[in-house]
């Protein structure tokens, strides 16, 4: 009897490369391979990788290079595969190299270095129902499409994962569904675009568990709602239709949380980023969003430096930040990527120092909001999922808060509480990104 093959995999990248990264090792393991964590026990590694940034690129070859180094029977795959010559020239001894949403090819590129066994008897392999999560028991995402309709001119992921493909509604709910038999607590919808699902199928009518569902954002989340767990919305983009999202928000059906990445707030600088659905009443908006629902939490992200911005469009984007009040904000140093459209603007380039010193205003002025709206929950009553147990105690997260991205919620309390717990706490201290609480 053969021995049982054994795979290493190495995971970069977005929640979006993670949800690939479980679809292969699922596969996987279906066809009788054993995942293992380090590098000496593999038969070969997969490096999953990410090519989204230059310095996304360059974490990507150096883990590739580990792998190499550690074990050197390497198979890539991922946004980065999309650049063969590019991998190849730096490590040329590379097994091989797919692109993102490739399974089936990096599951035959395994097959090809170490076949499964003969003797795999596929009925008695025990692969959870759904699937093999790389996230905690607790939470896990929800992937919903792949692929994007936008042409942003900074952004290369129409090029790399395609345009946009809605998986069908019955399947999506089914996944969610027995996710939350498994024990999910917490799904996070991803997609590169979860405002536009269902736009490419005419948001044709699925099924499920015997009824019809459309294959729409509002319709979708009405139904992911009678499974009784949160559910958290991510790269929303602010077409009109996401105003139909506020009331299930408020009525508690979904979580009061959305993910919008606005990317900045001058109209000039946006006109030149091509950013869609953008029209000057998104401040209106957000008031009126808030007035129906005010425990809303609103994420997204920011990028300074973008060619072409001006003091004057820096100072809008600053202006708008205290308008919007909005609770999380990321922002990053626009970084010019190979093949994005933003090479040809000929607009003025930023200079680096300029880059840098208008992010460090940019992060100083978000944090006095920040500062200022986590202040004003001291006093209140929070429900809390616990995501780990440490020396200290509990640390859990709010409804206001993804995992990994967001704030935590220290708790003090003696009591024996376990990851994957709902509790309610009472907060009693803040500071620009967390809060201390004790037990309710």
């Amino acid at each position: 009897m053969s021995a049982t093959p054994k795979v290493g995999f190495v995971s970069l990248g977005c929640p979006k490369a993670l949800v690939d990264s479980e679809r292969i090792l699922t596969q996987l393991r279906t066809e009788g391979y054993e995942v293992v964590s380090s590098y000496d026990n593999a038969d070969v590694v997969v490096v999953n990788t990410c090519g989204f940034i230059d310095s996304a690129k360059a974490e990507s070859l150096d883990a590739i290079g580990e792998a190499i180094a550690e074990n050197g029977r390497v198979i890539v795959t991922g946004c980065m595969g999309v650049e063969e010559n590019a991998i190849r020239d730096v490590h040329p001894s590379v097994l091989a190299v797919t692109g993102p949403q490739q399974y089936e090819q990096v599951v035959s590129a395994v097959h090809n270095v170490v076949p499964p066994r003969a003797d795999h008897n596929p009925h008695i392999d025990l692969v959870p129902p759904q699937g093999i999560k790389l996230t905690p028991r607790h939470y896990a995402y929800l992937k919903i499409s792949e692929g994007c309709n936008h042409s942003c001119s900074f952004c290369i992921i129409p090029s790399m994962r395609g345009k946009l493909v809605s998986r069908p509604v019955g399947e999506v709910l089914g996944e969610a569904e027995r996710l939350a038999k498994a024990g999910v607590r917490e799904l996070l919808v991803i997609s590169q675009d979860t405002s536009a699902y269902g736009v490419d199928i005419k948001y044709r009518t699925g099924f499920w568990n015997g009824r019809p569902v459309k294959s729409r954002m509002t319709e979708l989340c009405e139904a992911l709602s009678e499974l009784g767990i949160w559910v958290r919305l991510h790269y929303v983009y602010p077409y009109p239709h996401v105003d139909e999202l506020i009331p299930l928000m408020a009525e508690g059906k979904i979580l009061p949380y959305l993910d919008i990445p606005f990317q900045h707030a001058s109209p000039t600088v946006l006109k030149a980023m091509k950013r869609p659905a953008f029209e000057d009443k998104t401040l209106a908006r957000i008031k009126r969003w808030r007035e129906i629902c005010p425990e809303l939490t609103i994420r997204s992200t920011f990028i300074v430096g973008f060619p072409g911005e001006t003091e004057e469009d820096f100072q809008y984007l600053l202006d708008w930040l205290t308008e919007a009040q909005l609770d999380r904000v990321g922002c990053f140093q626009y970084s010019a990527v190979e093949g994005a459209p933003a090479n040809d603007l000929n607009l003025e380039t930023v200079p680096d120092e300029i880059k840098q010193e208008r992010w460090e205003r940019f992060m100083a002025h978000q944090q006095a909001i920040s500062v200022q709206r986590l202040e004003q929950k001291i006093g209140r009553t929070l429900q809390v999922i616990i995501d780990e147990v440490d020396e200290e105690g509990p640390i859990g997260r709010s409804m206001a808060d993804a995992p990994e991205i967001d704030g935590n919620v220290y708790i003090n309390t003696d009591l024996d509480l376990q990851p994957g717990d709902m509790v309610n706490v009472v907060v009693t201290d803040a500071d620009e990104y967390d809060l201390w609480a004790d037990l309710a």
